[in-house]
């Protein structure tokens, strides 16, 4: 049976802030096994992760990649490239089965298994099973003169209503230039 998730990561670059949301079901195959999982965690004081996917095997990718942010303070683009490196071409990391979200204030990638490390063109990425809908609307959000966290709150909705894998008790982090990093849970 597979596991499935849903992330959504919204930007605006206009107002230095970005905001990362997850959903909290966890499904096994048909049924929902457990309706309020953190699927979106704070890395130190300036970035932010989140997963889809299997969590231990995404838990397992998030301490490797502590590790690389440990070995290259300061170098989000080089951590994540060298994990993704590892996780391609080491034997037991490459059957793991998660896609991963990674961001700070100045730069946001997907890290999948393939070795990708791939940053968004539009600064929106959407990942797991709701993931395709909440990209849709986030992208159909962004010109609304909204900020980032409105944007992702909605978008996040519009997923929940659509995918039976996705529901509103979310998790929302926060990344603001010069602010305070503020970690938030409400259910929708």
């Amino acid at each position: 049976m597979a596991v499935s998730g849903m992330l959504i990561h919204a930007v605006l670059w206009l107002n230095p802030e970005q905001c990362l949301i997850g959903d909290g079901q966890v499904s096994l195959g048909h049924t929902v096994v457990k309706p309020n999982a953190k699927k979106v965690r704070r890395i130190g004081e300036h970035i932010v992760a989140g997963f889809a996917g299997s969590t231990a095997d995404a838990f397992t990718l998030m301490e490797r990649l502590e590790a690389k942010l440990d070995e290259y303070p300061g170098q989000l683009t080089r951590s994540c490239v060298e994990l993704a490196k590892d996780w391609r071409t080491d034997k037991y990391l490459r059957r793991l089965e998660a896609i991963l979200i990674v961001s700070d204030i100045n730069q946001s990638y997907t890290l999948t298994g393939n070795g990708d490390v791939l940053e968004p063109h539009d600064g929106i990425i959407g990942i797991g099973s709701g993931g395709t809908y909440a990209l849709a609307a986030a992208r159909a959000l962004i010109d609304q003169d909204l900020d980032a966290e409105t944007i992702a709150r909605k978008s996040m909705k519009i997923a929940a209503d659509i995918c039976v894998y996705t529901n509103g008790n979310v998790v929302v982090e926060m990344l603001e230039e010069g602010k305070d990093n503020k970690e938030e849970n409400k259910e929708e």
